[in-house]
């Protein structure tokens, strides 16, 4: 398949570009899989997926970058994720696509969420990777989290003042992430995300971005209260080596989606935090399997 790199125009913030990849050519006989990166990632996290003739085969694959990530901007210059989770929407509806699945990994786990709580009849089934629904809480910490408030807010400090236009995102600050989220990655891999962080996150508005994505990070607001109200199935895929969020919360957390037709977790062997990224055909089978069920 040939990806298409895009960008669309909605009113959200002020007047937004919204950055999306179409894995082929549109076709409206299939049913649509929205893909949201995880965080400071961007569409490219999907490679995997987009090079999938089976998972291509089954639904067009549309990535859509969040506040904060690839090619997205806008007007306003602070941002949730409600915020992605409206651009989104808005996104698809400027594409002419009425209703899709939508996974989402870790952050993108989020904004699929809120995407469902917030157009119930657009959302039609979430998969969910290596996520979580709380807040970066005490009780998640409790249930084997990582600790998210030491984690971020050493980056938050330290990208509080203006910088230069010459300006990049240090590869020690990629190297933690991917660290963190894939036991780390070198060689090629490493080289093709240093330059795609290098390329997001250079000069002032770049270190404001950056900012503001870990500051949604650390103090973004957990949806224990809200997603009983979840109407649509749910698929929580979670890996055994996820050292952000652990198993023993997505158990706890798939309980509370209480009115949705199916809430199931399945456990992956040795995945890591970016799922789709560590075991890319666990997933996609995976996807395949629930589009086919509830389309």
């Amino acid at each position: 398949m040939s990806k298409i790199e895009q960008t669309v125009e909605i009113p959200h913030l002020g007047g937004s570009t919204v950055g999306y990849t179409f894995a082929g050519p549109y076709d409206p006989a299939l049913p649509t899989l929205v893909l949201i990166n995880s965080y400071t990632t961007s569409a490219e996290l999907y490679r995997p997926q987009f090079t999938d003739p089976a998972l291509g085969s089954a639904a067009n694959l549309l990535a859509l970058e969040p506040y904060g990530h690839g090619r997205t901007r806008a007007s306003y210059q602070h941002f949730t994720y409600w915020d992605s989770a409206v651009a989104n929407l808005q996104a698809l509806e400027a594409l002419g696509i009425r209703e899709a699945f939508v996974l989402g990994t870790s952050q993108g786990g989020w904004v699929a969420a809120r995407m469902a709580l917030l157009a119930p009849d657009v959302t039609k089934g979430l998969i969910l990777l290596g996520t979580s629904m709380d807040y970066e809480s005490q009780r998640s910490r409790d249930l084997g989290c990582w600790d998210g408030i030491g984690f971020n807010t050493p980056y938050i400090d330290a990208l509080a003042e203006p910088v230069g236009e010459d300006w990049v995102v240090p590869d020690q600050f990629m190297d933690d992430v991917f660290d963190a989220a894939l036991g780390g990655v070198s060689g090629k891999e490493r080289e093709f995300w240093l330059a795609t962080y290098r390329a997001n996150y250079a000069g002032d508005a770049g270190r404001h971005r950056l900012r503001v994505s870990t500051v949604n990070l650390r103090d973004r607001d957990g949806l224990h209260g809200r997603i009983d109200e979840v109407r649509s199935p749910v698929l929580w895929l979670h890996g055994t080596s996820d050292q952000v969020y652990s198993v023993a919360n997505a158990q706890d957390e798939i309980r509370m989606f209480t009115h949705s037709p199916e809430a199931r977790l399945e456990v992956i062997e040795g995945g890591q935090h970016f799922l789709s990224a560590s075991n890319p055909a666990e997933v996609d089978s995976a996807a395949i399997d629930f589009v086919k069920r509830w389309g």
